[in-house]
């Protein structure tokens, strides 16, 4: 029998990819998520415990009552901007929470985490594409309060044990292919969606923050990874961690990077709408280029993205779009719900 996994914000946009995704591979799945960001909707296996890490109580109690085989960790707060604004509402969330979890996990001898991490933590980049050697050197407290949890990990792996592999994620997009699942941030802050809300005539316009960059269009370029491809990803590091390999960390994108004029450009041609554009000044702090190297991640775990071309992560999140007026999402396998 395959391990109980343990979902930490697995009502988000990505743990409910990977709710699915790790039902459909056989596992039983447990959803840990204060529905703060997340829908109860969108949690379409397993069983829901609404909750928060806040509560140390509680979650000592909801280990009691499981034997979990790993967790997988995606319950953050990720707006950059908000971050520099309440910095320690942030290292309260990201890192003060995570602590209580590591905590609990430690104490029931649940020794194998996923973590959701991110490519803010390297900063402005001094060479591109980003490999994990790269220095890790943030420039705002989200990205602090990530390469912070996982210095925090590499210690209790050292004192405990505790093995776990951080995912540092470049920009993730799209949609589930059927449409089942996709990106609903309150308030929307990604690049796409924000372009297809302007497609569909939910939104008038477009920002675009800087047309001066040194790229070949003048705008800033980024490296967008479908949310199925991170989802394998995630299992694949799964299957390194139940293999009994040591802690680690890897870059995902997609490898290539796309300007958001070629963004906007394939929400025209996937969608037949023009999309109106503001040129906006640019905001402090963008680089002009962020692409990963995920050579490591390919070579180690085996992964292959899958979704690589911009039209196809733009066409999944355009179905998803298309349903957002009468969403009729339902649980595929009457998903529990515990309070």
């Amino acid at each position: 029998m395959k391990s109980k996994i343990l979902i930490v914000g697995g009502a988000g946009y990505i743990g409910s990819h990977m709710v699915l995704r790790l039902a459909q591979a056989g596992y039983d799945v447990v959803v840990f998520d204060n529905l703060s960001h997340g829908h109860r909707d969108a949690v379409l296996a397993g069983e829901l415990v609404v909750g928060d890490l806040a509560d140390r109580a509680m979650l000592a109690r909801l280990f009691a009552a499981h034997r979990f085989g790993a967790v997988m960790h995606f319950a953050s707060s990720i707006q950059v901007g908000e971050s520099v604004q309440q910095p320690a509402r942030y290292y309260a969330n990201n890192v003060g929470n995570t602590i209580h979890l590591v905590e609990a996990m430690i104490e029931h001898g649940v020794q194998r985490l996923i973590f959701s991490s991110t490519a803010a933590i390297f900063g402005d980049p001094i060479r591109i594409p980003i490999d994990e050697a790269h220095p890790r050197q943030p420039v705002n407290p989200y990205g602090w309060s990530k390469s912070m949890v996982e210095q925090i990990l590499a210690d209790c792996d050292c004192a405990h044990g505790l093995r776990s592999v951080a995912l540092r994620y470049f920009n993730a997009a799209g949609a589930h292919p059927d449409g089942l699942l996709g990106e609903r941030h309150d308030p929307e802050t990604h690049l796409i969606p924000l372009v297809l809300q302007a497609a569909s005539g939910r939104r008038t316009h477009i920002g675009v923050f800087g047309t001066d960059y040194d790229t070949p269009d003048g705008t800033c370029i980024r490296d967008y990874i479908h949310v199925q491809d991170l989802v394998e990803a995630h299992l694949l590091a799964l299957d390194w961690l139940l293999q009994g390999k040591a802690s680690t960390a890897f870059n995902l994108g997609n490898g290539h990077g796309f300007s958001i004029r070629e963004v906007i450009h394939a929400v025209e041609t996937v969608t037949g709408q023009r999309v109106a554009v503001q040129d906006l000044p640019r905001r402090a702090g963008d680089p002009a280029i962020l692409v990963a190297d995920s050579t490591r991640a390919r070579a180690a775990l085996g992964w292959q993205p899958q979704y690589t071309d911009l039209h196809d992560i733009v066409r999944h999140a355009w179905m998803w779009e298309s349903q957002r007026l009468s969403p009729t999402l339902q649980p595929l396998d009457g998903a529990k719900t515990q309070n």
